[in-house]
This record gives C-alpha cells, structure tokens and sequence, in this order.
C-alpha cells in the first residue's frame, strides 16, 4: 500500500508531501519534499491508494446559508437575549470540527473566521483538479483522500501535539520526531529524517500520511448515517481510533 499525506499551505513553499510504502514489519517513507505545487499534489494522489490532506475539505453549512442570505439582505439575527458568541460559532465550526473538539480536546481552525480558509480555497481547486483527472473527492473520506489533522492524531497516539511550531521551539519538535520514531520503530525515514527535522511542514506530512493508512484499514472515525449528509459538503476529519502499532502488518 502506499500512503501520501500532505500538509497544505496557501503557498508552495510551506507546502508538504510525504509518501509513506507499507509493506509487513515496516513502512519507509518513500519521498518527502517541502514548497510542493498543485500538479505534484495531484500526480501524488492519484498514484496513491489513500490521500491525507491536512486542510478543511468544506465549509459549514450554516455559514454557505448565512452567506446566500446576506447576499440577497436578508440575514437572520441572533436571537433576543441569546448568546452572540455561541451563534457565530454555530456558524463558524462544522460538525467534525465540534466533534473533534470534544473528543480530543484539540481544537481546528475554523475554516470561515480563521486564515486557514486561505488554504481551504487552494483545496477547493484541488479538489476541482482530482475530479477532472477522474478522481472525484467523497469529503466524507470514502474513495482516495481523507481529510486529516495531525495535532489530533498525535494527541490520540500520545505523542506531543502543542508547542512544537512555535518559533524557537526546535526542542518541542525534536522530541517529537523522537517520540514518533520510538514509538512507531518500524518506521524508516532513512534519507529524509534530517528534512524531517528541519521543518515541522515535513512531519505533519508524515503524520498525515499515517492518518491516511488508519483511515484506510478502517481504524478512524467516519461519520455516522445522521452525519453523513452534512459530512459530504463540510469534510470530515478521521481520527486515528487504535495505536501506532495497529498500522503495521506483522512481518
């Protein structure tokens, strides 16, 4: 199986890929590249049996409503005496967004009140791109690619999650390269461990490509039946469900 796992930035340079080859008792880490174009992302995915795009795939509902209504003067206000944070959130966050908040304590961007909607509108044409090339994108996570979010990811597996893409903080990431490797031994980075290093664009990549293969054998979360409508439009983030080791085949 081979696993690809992009960090998407708005711009080529902070833009990371990783591709991840599994096979019994180990998975190497294939290719690994920073300041990636849409073309090579889309060359990648479609040469790949699952995608882990680290972006939002969609927008919530209620903000697209709020949008359409404003357009034609006829929003609706918040409720007399009704709390106005608690109704720009419910327009701002999608359900995964909710959902993911809840069970790991690590919250996303909103992609319509955060500058991630930058990169969110690069993933639209993406997205636009893959399903010209035949390779239309279920945003639930079926088919190709899933939608990812390695600071949950990592806080699932008990790794470190916070603090280390912080300007200065070269420790926090290193430990958690460190701890990545410890805890995952059958992973060879080999040539692309000092990239790996270097920028934490390249180690969200990695992450989200591992993410890929949890979604892929079935150990993240998918949306249920009531969710799944809603799941389709907004994206839905799959979690890892199992540990690290669950990824590797015995050898």
């Amino acid at each position: 199986m081979l696993t690809i796992g992009v960090d998407l930035a708005a711009a080529d340079a902070r833009t990371a890929l990783a591709a991840i080859d599994w096979s019994p008792g180990r998975a190497r880490v294939a290719d690994l590249r920073v300041g990636v174009p849409d073309e090579r992302i889309v060359d990648a995915i479609t040469s790949a049996d699952k995608a882990g795009l680290d972006c939002p795939l969609g927008w919530p509902e209620p903000f697209v409503e709020f949008l359409v209504a404003h357009r034609q003067g006829r929003v609706p206000a918040p409720a007399e005496g009704s709390d106005g944070a608690a109704w720009r959130r419910s327009l701002t966050y999608r359900t995964t967004d909710e959902l993911v908040r809840a069970q790991t304590g690590v919250p996303p961007l909103s992609v319509a009140a955060d500058r991630i909607g930058h990169v969110a509108l690069r993933c639209a044409a993406l997205l636009a791109q893959l399903a010209e090339r035949g390779t239309p994108v279920d945003r639930c996570g079926d088919g190709v690619v899933v939608e990812v979010y390695p600071a949950a990811a990592l806080h699932r597996w008990g790794l470190t999650h916070r603090g280390y893409k912080r300007p200065g903080r070269r420790d926090s990431h290193g430990l958690l390269v460190d701890g990545l490797l410890a805890a995952a031994r059958w992973l060879e980075l080999g040539a692309y461990e000092p990239l790996c290093r270097s920028t934490h664009d390249a180690t969200d990549a990695v992450v989200a490509a591992l993410v890929a293969r949890a979604a892929a054998l079935g150990l993240a979360t998918r949306p249920d039946a009531d969710q799944r409508d809603q799941a389709r439009t907004e994206g839905w983030i799959a979690v890892p469900t199992g540990a690290l080791t669950d990824l590797v085949e015995p050898a």
